[in-house]
């Protein structure tokens, strides 16, 4: 098993030193972000099959262009209708996948995505028996992520975010957009400065708040402006 990715997706100098300013850049930004991606999805993160597999689902919907809030959406459209391990998903006919999507918004991407799904499904099942933790256990897990349907680097890194806090040989994990985040708001682009200013179990919360920064020039703007005005 890999035993650290502290430096993954470091992309800065890391020279800056998390200060009082920085501080309160990152209390306005988690006042906006108060929950993770996965939480808003309804999941409750455990290393247990179930919620890691609904974390697999949720990076493969977020990693398509497509609002964030419309992926999360449809994870839990698919969640609610019965599709919430490995094996319920692989049950579930192509149709039903796609009412689900389809209910949840993910209209674009509906018909491709099913299909997606059911074969990840079929694969997480056959190599891992329905179970991440054995994906873990992978020399590379990063790399074994990548041999899943509808899993590229984007929805690698967003599987490994959102598990930091679980599979803690991983963290802190803040890939290239949530540093693309922090450089836009001013913060250390290095992901140990990054989680020296919150708490481990924070650590995600802020690599989605900085993911959210990057692709949202106006709420970056917004938090700039309360944390300077406190």
């Amino acid at each position: 098993m890999t035993t650290t990715k502290t430096d993954q997706g470091a992309g800065g100098t890391g020279a800056k030193t998390g200060g009082p300013a920085d501080k309160a850049v990152v209390r306005a930004l988690l006042r906006r972000q108060r929950r993770t991606y996965a939480a808003q999805a309804g999941i409750r993160l455990r290393d247990t099959p179930a919620p890691l597999y609904r974390t697999l689902v949720l990076a493969v919907l977020l990693s398509a262009r497509i609002r964030a809030d419309t992926a999360v959406a449809a994870a839990r459209a698919l969640f609610d209708a019965g599709m919430r391990d490995a094996r319920s998903m692989a049950r579930a006919s192509w149709q039903q996948r796609v009412d689900a999507l389809g209910e949840g918004g993910y209209r674009r991407y509906d018909e491709r995505t099913a299909t997606i799904l059911g074969d990840g499904a079929e694969l997480v099942l056959e190599r891992y028996g329905g179970d991440l933790r054995r994906l873990r256990e992978e020399p590379d897990p990063r790399k074994a992520l990548l041999e899943l349907p509808g899993i590229g680097p984007t929805g690698a890194d967003i599987f490994l975010r959102a598990v930091q806090g679980v599979w803690t040989e991983f963290a802190p994990y803040f890939d290239g957009k949530a540093l693309d985040g922090a450089r836009r708001l001013g913060l250390p682009d290095a992901p140990r400065e990054l989680s020296r200013l919150v708490g481990t179990e924070e650590e995600t919360l802020l690599a989605d708040g900085l993911i959210h920064a990057a692709l949202d020039q106006r709420l970056a703007a917004d938090v700039l402006t309360e944390a300077q005005a406190s």
